[in-house]
């Protein structure tokens, strides 16, 4: 399904963007397999992971290249989409998966960990993104795959860096949706339920966080692969500004924002009227506080 195009997959050296490397490759793909190396909080550096992917893509037959840049750095970003057309001549598919993690509750989370989290979950994005679109919008074509969550769309503990940087990836693709759409270019979000170093961080105290961990980690990152190499392919090219959710065997479309109740009053409200007459007119249809383990609560087939 992608035979003769060029792919990005950024935080491509483990987990599930090892996992879409492959099934790129195997699939027609030349891949630039991105991956600063870090830890799952974002530290170090380490060119094993990258390197050993594209070592077992060439293996395999296939062609590949590493780039070990931070996406968070706006040069490092660039350089990620200049290795795609120096090495392979052109850029068709930019999935962008590279993700950290610093979970704290609200009240005790530092701008450090915040700003961290934002500079890789939501500007690496951006910045990949933007060093592709001159070439998307050149060309006249183009897929981005950006990756959201279920904690961020739904809701979870101890992660408002990571659930702000989740949910802001979602406006970031529909902007790019609307913004290039004339020119041939999709932009798409999945969240995705998979075992991974990052899940591997969930707190597993109680007996449903416990049973939480155990669903995970029948999800395989494998899972995931498909539904990315359908949205990076031609055959999706009239999918544009969705989000979906895979979780093992199943793949889901998830809905956005929009008005669902409406009350009007001819001569205005008041915050005295707003009390009285809106709040319990609509509190029938105000939704509660879930997690995404509150949402997705079965177990995976």
């Amino acid at each position: 399904m992608l035979r003769d195009r060029v792919v990005v997959v950024t935080g491509a050296g483990r987990g599930i963007g090892r996992e879409i490397a492959l099934l790129c490759a195997q699939e027609g793909a030349a891949v630039v397999v991105n991956d600063f190396g870090g830890s799952a909080e974002g530290e170090g550096g380490d060119t094993n992971p990258a390197r050993d992917v594209v070592n077992e893509i060439v293996a395999a037959g296939g062609k590949a290249v590493a780039n070990l840049a931070s996406v968070s750095d706006p040069a490092g970003a660039t350089s990620i989409i200049e290795d795609a057309v120096k090495h392979f001549g052109r850029i068709d598919a930019v999935v962008n998966n590279a993700g950290i993690l610093r979970d704290r509750i609200f009240h005790k989370m530092s701008e450090v960990d915040w700003r961290a989290v934002l500079e890789t979950n939501l500007y690496g994005p951006f910045l990949v993104s933007k060093a592709a679109a001159p070439y998307f919008k050149e060309q006249k074509s183009g897929s981005f795959v950006h990756f959201s969550s279920a904690s961020g769309l739904i809701g979870n503990f101890g992660q408002a860096n990571y659930n702000s940087a989740k949910m802001g990836i979602v406006g970031l693709s529909n902007s790019i949706a609307l913004d290039m759409e004339r020119f041939g270019v999709r932009s798409n979000c999945i969240a995705p339920f998979a075992w991974s170093r990052l899940t591997a961080t969930i707190p597993a105290e109680t007996d449903a966080e416990k049973l939480r961990v155990e669903r995970l980690k029948t999800m395989t990152a494998a899972k995931i692969a498909p539904l990315v190499v359908c949205l990076a392919s031609d055959s999706a090219h009239c999918v544009t500004g969705q989000i979906f959710a895979v979780r093992k065997n199943e793949i889901f479309l998830f809905s956005v924002p929009r008005p669902i109740r409406s009350m009007h009053r001819s001569d205005g409200w008041t915050a005295e009227t707003v009390a009285s007459d809106l709040i319990p007119a609509f509190r029938s249809s105000f939704h509660p506080l879930e997690r995404s383990a509150d949402v997705f609560c079965w177990d995976p087939v």
